[in-house]
């Protein structure tokens, strides 16, 4: 990712809708585990983070860029910066990583999710989250540095292939697919999606979007077709 699209995610993510529908997925996935060592790879502006620390883990920020970096160094985010395919960390060392749109950054990403399994104790949990459907890929994919956007089964496949074992999957923004296509058809047609989408709405369609999403917590959809998909899995070995 670009430095200025760190620097702008930062400024939003504290008040936009995916940002803090996101933390609120990350306080779900972590409610039923004991606290313990956490790694937030990829963590830019810091905002998942600092959720962990909220909730008692000793967690600490990867990144690889020197923006990404100095943001979490600037919110007094302990911060490790280094690539996610060869984590400096002795092995069995962490009980949590979490990787929130990082894969799809990542050529390698064979080597990132090997890394973390080694990095992982037994028992311990790895969250991920990837953009979904080649589809979907527009300027904003370009925009953010996304190599790719995964199939479910695609990523289903990396995970088991490096060891691990799947404890929950589902889609993510499944009400809103058909705005996110639509507006990135539009925008790369009319050569307005020049861009990420990392924009800042204002207030009432910020919690008119949070409150879409929202609802997704409360509804069967998570085995239709969304923006994202959330993977659970758990390292036994």
């Amino acid at each position: 990712m670009e430095s200025h699209e760190v620097r702008l995610l930062t400024q939003v993510e504290d008040r936009h809708w995916w940002y803090a529908e996101r933390r609120e997925l990350l306080r779900r996935a972590i409610a039923g585990l004991a606290p313990g060592d956490a790694l937030d790879i990829g963590a830019a502006g810091g905002g998942n983070t600092r959720v962990l620390l909220q909730h008692g883990w000793r967690a600490a920020a990867l990144e690889y860029g020197a923006e990404g970096a100095r943001v979490c160094a600037e919110r007094a985010i302990s911060v490790v910066r280094a690539d996610a395919t060869a984590l400096p960390l002795a092995p069995a060392s962490l009980d949590l990583v979490v990787a929130f749109d990082v894969l799809e950054h990542i050529p390698d990403d064979k080597s990132a999710v090997v890394s973390v399994f080694e990095a992982l104790r037994p028992g311990g949990t790895f969250l991920v989250a990837v953009p979904v459907d080649m589809r979907l890929w527009s300027a904003h994919d370009e925009a953010v540095g996304h190599v790719r956007r995964y199939s479910r089964s695609e990523l289903t496949d990396l995970l088991t292939g490096a060891g691990f074992v799947l404890e929950d999957v589902r889609s993510w923004m499944v009400l809103l697919r058909p705005a996110v296509a639509l507006r990135r058809w539009l925008g790369d047609r009319l050569g307005s999606g020049s861009g990420s989408d990392l924009d800042d709405p204002p207030s009432w369609l910020n919690r008119v979007l949070g409150g879409v999403v929202a609802a997704e917590r409360h509804l069967p959809v998570g085995s239709l077709p969304g923006v994202s998909v959330l993977v659970r899995a758990r390292k036994f070995a």
